[in-house]
């Protein structure tokens, strides 16, 4: 690439020198004008700010909450094929993967999000689960902290630390006409499109954008391929601004290195860095179609009118590998798999009117309502083979075995049953206040939400249970700019979701039961710093969190039950850096503490122990720099994750960790067409390490990616 790299721009300097010297100057200065175009257009950039749901769009200086915004340059610069690979640039936020499969759950103030619960402009449910391919988002907004007032309950049952929006590609003010080619190690290799046009004076945009990536990883033979295709038609009248997205993607893996469960009382010593002790039957294949329309209408110059509605037709099967080490020293371990065929049917929508009133102490008043309507159809195979007894492996002499034997079956394999049909209906109202010209804004509000929930025996269909609760939750939040460019904030927001659900398991006494809603309290005070491009961010925070996991069954002995058996404290201080330095330097950084507890656990079991897969701090560095006017940029990053307790008892943990990632980016300009050229090697000492200890059913550890390669050129034209 390096090569290529040079010859290109050797090629360049040698046209030069056959022009006429004013062809050169008129080329030069053009040239100049396209180079500076295109690297400003390619830096890697965090926006303080987002969408908030019932509040609508705002800068961050302007809210009581701690929200930022990654843009579409950091995706495509650094060639992430998951949205966690986005999310490692945040020093708040962990990856983890689901049990047997390569479904991210991320950890965002010590708390699950799933991907269940990844907002789509502002709508759960709509965006792709376990897996979602970043190239068709224009930005991945990230809000720490309780949010169930802004955004309504996640029907996932986790957010409760923070949640992620996503907001597709969109027809931009200039034309846009881009090719992509890339490759990542070891044989994986793609390519990937993206055009838009704005037609009838601006008024109407038409965006398309796809991508399809396929071939082997830098984890030994382990295969993923993706798919995707979005397009965006938009309208921009004087009064109305109205939208359609329309997407599909298909993910494709095969033989994923599973997360390794811990059946031993010490911690096995990390497999080489690219080895992979996962089995070749297993696979998963995720297809997803989805969409959002959405309307705004300014009826009156302070008052406009909005609404939004998605939907999502999903479907997955896979054969999932699970592995538990029996003997720590020699990695003899023992697996088993799992069939799961799901389909998912999913709708949401939204309507509210925002209103802004007078003119020395303003109000901006929000009220409206959501909805979402989600059926889940699922079954299940356990191929556990005779007795349950599994098959035998290694983690670091992996053999090849055969796929056991179907030992338990539920549901209906071919054409699964509903599990579960849910219901989460909301209305909102609130009101900022603003004094002294707004350097005083003073936000309460208030969020009715109900939660229903149908549960379905996967061996029949037959109805095994319903809920159906509500509850209130408030907010209230105070944001003082005491100087131009700086804001205190402080909140107290509470979290509500529906309860979690007992994982499938043999061993449980209520596998597959959804436990009844909880809420959570948030309380965070902070400040905000913005100095021209640069952004800086403190808060600390506490929050508490009803635990859920299993406990012996006194009424089973050998069983387990799941449920919820404490609180979960969690107290933490985040620090956020991001913007230019100086002309040409660009830096993302940022660290976070987190101390989280077990409090109020049953029978006092544990109580004081410090939270499973929770890092004790975190911290992460981005740095780019353009070289002069070279149209070279070298970039550099370093992700630090302190120790993490693997087990509820803290009798294991794993260390900490540190991994340097570098890269660098060379514009040329051929003709009037600028071409990037990008070289980015992750783990540069292919470091081998436990990367997370995080699951909510198992003592689990993920192995960290060896080092990658990854390389590509967009050529826009």
């Amino acid at each position: 690439m390096f090569r290529l790299t040079f010859r290109l721009a050797a090629t360049a300097s040698a046209l030069a020198l056959a022009m006429p010297a004013f062809a050169q100057d008129a080329e030069r200065v053009g040239g100049d004008e396209i180079l500076v175009t295109a690297q400003r257009d390619n830096q890697t950039e965090v926006t303080p700010g987002g969408s908030l749901g019932a509040l609508g769009d705002k800068a961050a200086e302007d809210v009581p909450f701690s929200i930022k915004s990654y843009n579409a340059a950091l995706i495509l610069n650094q060639q992430p094929q998951t949205l966690g690979q986005v999310l490692e640039n945040d020093p708040s936020i962990r990856t983890s993967y689901g049990f047997g499969n390569a479904a991210e759950q991320f950890v965002v103030r010590g708390f699950t999000l799933y991907g269940d619960d990844v907002g789509l402009d502002g709508l759960y449910g709509i965006a792709p689960r376990q897996l979602i391919a970043p190239e068709l988002y224009e930005s991945v907004q990230v809000l720490n902290g309780a949010s169930a007032f802004l955004n309504g309950a996640a029907p996932g049952g986790s957010g409760l630390g923070g949640n992620v929006n996503l907001i597709l590609k969109r027809a931009g003010a200039r034309d846009l006409n881009r090719a992509t080619v890339n490759y990542t190690s070891s044989q994986h290799f793609g390519g990937a499109f993206d055009v838009s046009r704005r037609f009838a004076d601006g008024a109407w945009g038409l965006r398309v954008n796809g991508a399809f990536r396929s071939g082997d990883i830098s984890i030994d033979d382990e295969f993923r391929q993706t798919a995707v295709i979005g397009g965006a038609l938009d309208y921009r009248g004087a009064d109305v601004r109205l939208s359609l997205d329309l997407a599909y993607q298909r993910v494709r893996v095969r033989n994923l290195r599973p997360k390794v469960t811990i059946g031993t009382a010490v911690i096995p010593r990390v497999p080489a860095a690219d080895h992979n002790y996962g089995q070749a039957f297993s696979y998963t294949t995720l297809r997803d179609v989805f969409g959002v329309v959405k309307g705004e209408w300014d009826v009156a110059d302070n008052a406009m009118l909005y609404a939004s509605y998605g939907a999502r037709d999903g479907s997955e099967r896979g054969i999932y590998d699970g592995i538990t080490v029996l003997d720590a020293v020699t990695g003899a371990a023992n697996g088993n798999a799992l069939y799961v065929p799901r389909t998912d049917n999913n709708e949401a929508a939204t309507v509210g009117m925002r209103v802004k009133l007078g003119t020395g102490i303003t109000h901006e008043i929000n009220f409206g309502g959501s909805y979402s309507w989600l059926v889940n159809r699922n079954a299940y195979d356990f191929l556990y083979g005779p007795g349950f007894a599994g098959y035998a492996t290694n983690i670091y002499n992996t053999p090849a075995v055969a796929l056991p034997a179907s030992t338990l079956v539920g549901g209906n394999l071919a054409d699964p049953y509903p599990i579960s049909r849910t219901r989460l209906g909301s209305m909102f109202v609130s009101d900022t206040v603003g004094f002294f010209d707004d350097r005083l804004l003073v936000t309460g509000g208030l969020r009715l939400q109900k939660i229903k929930v149908i549960s379905y025996s996967s061996a029949g269909g037959a109805q095994t249970g319903v809920y159906d609760e509500s509850a209130v939750t408030p907010v209230v939040g105070v944001v003082v700019k005491p100087a131009a460019g700086l804001s205190l904030f402080a909140n107290r927001i509470e979290g509500l979701v529906q309860g979690d659900t007992a994982p499938i398991d043999p061993l449980l006494s209520n596998s597959g039961e959804v436990l009844a809603p909880f809420k959570t309290v948030q309380y965070e005070i902070g400040g905000k710093l913005n100095f021209g491009r640069f952004n800086a961010s403190l808060a600390a925070y506490q929050i508490d969190r009803p635990s859920a996991y299993a406990v012996a069954d006194p009424a089973r002995p050998g069983f387990s039950r799941f449920g919820t058996n404490g609180v979960q404290r969690n107290r933490g201080v985040e620090l956020s850096l991001d913007g230019e330095l100086t002309k040409g330097l660009r830096v993302i950084a940022g660290a976070s503490i987190n101390d989280a507890r077990l409090r109020r656990s049953a029978g006092g079991v544990n109580q004081g122990n410090k939270a499973v897969g929770v890092p004790d701090y975190t911290a992460n560095a981005n740095i780019e720099w353009d070289v002069a006017d070279t149209g070279f940029t070298l970039t550099g990053r370093v992700v630090h994750t302190g120790r993490q307790m693997v087990n509820i008892a803290n009798t294991l943990e794993i260390p900490e960790w540190t991994r340097f990632d570098l890269g660098a980016r060379y514009v040329a300009i051929l003709g009037a067409t600028p071409l990037t050229l990008r070289v980015n090697v992750d783990n540069v000492a292919n470091r081998r390490y436990w990367a997370s200890a995080f699951d909510v059913f198992n003592a689990a550890l993920l192995q960290g990616a060896p080092r990658t390669f990854k390389a590509s050129a967009s050529i826009d034209f």
